[in-house]
């Protein structure tokens, strides 16, 4: 008697372990379905005739609004020459903008076909997304008001904003070991320090810093870079996807052989990058 119970029981609890160890399974296999691209494809897109991508609203000279309401810019620019290379017009691009936090996601989601909105290619987003070639080298800067400071040794034993927990405060103590860091938790903040002239620079990154260069008077930027980071167009992973990605790929390749990219760069007044195509 007692070995039919025990052995009820020890079936009971095989059972109870098979169940929970298939809803487990069940459940990854769910979560990483919604972590899995769900995109459009390349003959999708052309049968429909348009682009969706993602881009960024508020960030000059990335990709900001102008006085008139138009979205301008180096990455819309690469948006509508995108959609001409892909889709035969470059004005048949739906524009999304997009924060920061789901630059990525609204690729995953299916919300658009692209992202191009500063995305920095890293190896762990990687894992969720694919990323274009480089079409820009974006990297930490100092921007001043000093015209006397020409080199980042001009910086020794003066002041330096610096975004608290950023990878900022490394490169800075790596290049300039005497300089005094003031740590800050915006952007906003940083530049009320050097209207006070209780900071002498702020190194952060050159794209948004170009923007501040523009926008504001009296600001420049040093021409060495302490970093190098690529930023790259997010498009969706997976087999089915291998046209949209190197129709893509092809494009930024071409704009890069033959100056467009560049001549843009230079155009939106961005620092200089060194683009190169892949032999």
């Amino acid at each position: 008697m007692n070995n039919g119970c025990n052995r009820w029981k020890a079936i009971t609890r095989l059972h109870l372990v098979l169940s929970a160890t298939l809803i487990v399974l069940l459940l990854f296999c769910f979560a990483d379905s919604q972590l899995t691209a769900n995109a459009a494809e390349m003959p999708e897109i052309q049968q429909r005739g348009y682009l969706k991508i993602a881009v960024k609203n508020n960030l000059r000279p990335l990709g900001f609004t102008d006085v008139s309401g138009k979205l301008q810019g180096l990455e819309i620019d690469l948006a509508k020459a995108l959609a001409q290379d892909l889709l035969g017009k470059e004005n048949v691009v739906k524009f999304k903008p997009t924060s920061n936090r789901d630059r990525m996601t609204v690729v995953l989601n299916n919300q658009v076909d692209l992202t191009i909105a500063r995305v920095t290619a890293t190896e762990s987003r990687s894992r969720l997304v694919s990323f274009s070639v480089p079409y820009y080298f974006d990297g930490t800067v100092l921007l001043t008001k000093d015209a006397s400071a020409q080199r980042l040794a001009d910086f020794a034993r003066r002041k330096i904003a610096v975004l608290k927990k950023s990878s900022t405060i490394a490169e800075v103590k790596y290049y300039i070991p005497n300089a005094e860091l003031v740590g800050v938790n915006s952007y906003e903040e940083a530049r009320s320090l050097l209207e006070k002239n209780t900071a002498d620079a702020f190194a952060a990154d050159a794209s948004v810093l170009s923007g501040w260069v523009q926008q504001y008077s009296g600001y420049r930027l040093l021409s060495t870079k302490l970093s190098t980071q690529p930023l790259s167009v997010v498009m969706p992973k997976g087999l089915q996807y291998d046209e949209l990605r190197q129709r893509v790929n092809e494009a930024i390749a071409r704009y890069i052989a033959n100056g467009w990219l560049t001549e843009r760069v230079k155009y939106w007044g961005l620092p200089q990058s060194e683009l190169r195509v892949r032999s």
